[in-house]
């Protein structure tokens, strides 16, 4: 390699976090030359909060990412230490797989899957700024006074910009503990017309888990017969950990009470705003008065530590009442913190300011992916990060974008949220932002999206080898329910009835018994048919919505030159630009008249443009 091929690029990812790894190793499969760039090597997909991946809507986030050739699921079922298929008592559309991390283990498998890629190189570098020519990005600095060109840059900064951590009254500057801020990227951001806001996140104490009465906590085992993430995973077979449940006490409430004016969210120290989902304890005391606990999940670390994270008690209060509050939950009286919680504020840029595929707007070339578009979880912001390094790369090929819509996917659901509604605080995923959750489960993400990882070239041979035996797996299945009978019906027409499930037509039918398919096949033609209904519904809403959504809206098409457009309507879709009529209804503010005076006028443009070319 020559010493101009070592810092030329097609791809540059800044920041390894997990945005930034699934970015780097999407370009780098798709055959750009991808540059990975982190302040350490020795932070690579570190998960600076709970050590968990998967959640509600974030574990069909996860397997989506892995349907589409990312490696998030691979790398949880390879080093994950307990794992469970959350809301399992509801109907198929909530259930939504999770897992505990072994914390050190995740972020080395994930440095090692990232080493062994090709087309990829991982670097140790402070980037101070970024390059550009004529309203396009030409390259990063780096500290050293170095210039690395690249065709495209993705920024994947997380917490780091401009970042302060707050302890009680202490402030220090840094993303995570132990680690400094980034300040160059935020001002020359400002410098190039980019908007820059300020959010706010936090973590909680960790207890050395050798001072922990666990006799005075619930155990929370994990599932008998756990469900890997990766559809390349057969089984997980690691043994498991469990967590433990424990809760606050109206004596920890009132000296939470009592020190709010030392604690920064309320001191006005901090003025950002946090996740409304996932709430400091000092704001579940002030919001639910009323309650007299909240739920605390002891979480292990890893196989080789005894660290355990407080889930569910996250705060910025100073150190000694951090110290005093912990010793009045029941199993912790005697703990030892080894860390203790903090608050972090820090710099993000309204995700409104980026089309569909991640690409900035104001920048050509210059793409922004996780945290750094006001998101929050370590599952949006690795999908966001496939997202840009699958576009990136196939900008750098003069490939057409992808774009994955509503219908499609969370991560279509993830991306058309922010670019078109942005964000007033940290953006989390939930089943419910998601329109045709029944037809995004989380057992068929790969009948859904990895046909198109075969066509983009990020899926592996294994996993369409993997897809084509399913698929066989299923029309078996479906044709056996069909075509046998039991007292007078069809095996499928047994399985439609709510209390029936596949054991049951199993037990009617020893010939299906015998039928060679996976568990997962026989859950899948189980939900197929037993909620067939809803599906034929949610497939019916689609195709008629997506004859308004396909109505491209002419790039030269001017907002400001409809008259009959509220002002409001006009300034909006004019900042923001949407490329489609679909796109456009979803625009916050913007009314149902809005939209039928922009079909009018897109209407009356072809007609004119059919007319003149006659």
């Amino acid at each position: 390699m020559s010493s101009l091929d070592f810092y030329n690029f097609d791809v540059v990812v800044v920041g390894a976090g997990h945005a930034g790894v699934e970015a780097a190793l999407a370009a780098a499969r798709l055959g750009a030359r991808t540059a990975l760039l982190t302040m350490s090597c020795d932070t690579v997909a570190q998960m600076s909060c709970n050590p968990a991946i998967g959640g509600v809507a974030k574990g069909q986030i996860v397997r989506e990412i892995d349907a589409l050739g990312g490696e998030m699921g691979r790398i949880i079922d390879a080093t994950g230490i307990q794992f469970r298929m959350l809301n399992s008592g509801k109907g198929p559309a909530m259930h939504s797989p999770r897992a505990q991390a072994d914390k050190k283990a995740y972020q080395f498998e994930m440095k090692w899957r990232v080493e062994q890629q090709e087309n990829l190189s991982l670097r140790q570098e402070l980037v101070e700024g970024l390059e550009t020519q004529n309203g396009k990005i030409t390259g990063v600095r780096v500290a050293g006074g170095t210039s690395y060109t690249a065709k495209t840059v993705i920024l994947t900064t997380g917490t780091f910009l401009k970042a302060i951590m707050h302890t009680g009254e202490t402030q220090s500057e840094g993303g995570r503990a132990g680690e400094k801020s980034a300040h160059g990227i935020s001002g020359q951001l400002l410098g190039l017309g980019f908007e820059l806001q300020r959010f706010k996140t936090g973590t909680p104490a960790r207890i050395n888990g050798r001072t922990i009465d666990f006799s005075k906590c619930e155990p929370q085992p994990g599932d008998d017969h756990p469900q890997p993430f990766s559809y390349l995973t057969d089984k997980i077979t690691q043994t498991q950990m469990d967590c433990h449940l424990t809760a606050t006490t109206p004596e920890m409430h009132a000296l939470i009470q009592a020190n709010l004016s030392r604690a920064p969210m309320y001191s006005g120290q901090i003025e950002s705003t946090g996740p409304r989902y996932c709430p400091s304890i000092e704001d579940k005391v002030v919001r639910f008065a009323d309650k007299s606990s909240h739920q605390i999940f002891l979480e292990p670390e890893g196989r080789n530590t005894l660290e355990y994270y407080c889930n569910g008690i996250s705060t910025s209060l100073p150190r000694d009442v951090q110290d005093r509050m912990i010793r009045m939950i029941p199993g912790l009286e005697n703990s030892d913190i080894m860390r203790f919680g903090y608050a972090v504020e820090y710099d993000f840029a309204p995700p409104t300011q980026l089309f569909a595929t991640m690409e900035t707007r104001r920048i050509e070339g210059l793409y922004f992916a996780g945290q750094l578009n006001g998101t929050t979880g370590y599952e949006e912001a690795a999908g966001q990060g496939l997202l840009a390094g699958i576009n990136a790369a196939l900008k750098v090929a003069g490939r057409k974008p992808f774009i994955l819509d509503r219908s499609q996917a969370y991560l279509g659901v993830l991306v058309d949220d922010l670019v078109t509604k942005g964000v007033d605080e940290p953006y989390r995923m939930f089943t419910s932002r998601a329109e045709y959750r029944m037809l995004l489960r989380q057992d068929n993400a790969d009948r859904r999206l990895t046909p198109l990882g075969i066509e983009l070239g990020t899926v592996c041979s294994e996993r369409a080898a993997k897809l084509k035996t399913h698929e066989e797996e299923i029309l078996r299945a479906q044709a056996a329910i069909m075509n046998t009978r039991h007292q007078g019906n069809t095996l499928e027409e047994w399985l439609r009835r709510p209390e029936i499930g596949w054991s049951d037509v199993e037990k009617m039918s020893p010939e299906l018994a015998q039928l060679a398919v996976s568990d997962l096949c026989k859950r899948h033609v189980e939900i197929e048919v037993q909620y067939a209904g809803y599906i034929r519904r949610q497939e019916a809403e689609i195709a008629k919505l997506q004859k308004v959504d396909s109505v491209r809206i002419p790039a030269t098409f001017s907002f400001s030159g409809v008259p009959q457009l509220r002002h409001e309507a006009r300034e909006k879709l004019g900042k923001l630009q949407p490329t489609t009529v679909g796109q456009a209804s979803r625009v916050s503010g913007i009314t149902p008249a809005d939209i039928a005076v922009l079909m009018m006028y897109i209407r009356a443009g072809e007609k004119s443009e059919n007319t003149s070319s006659e």
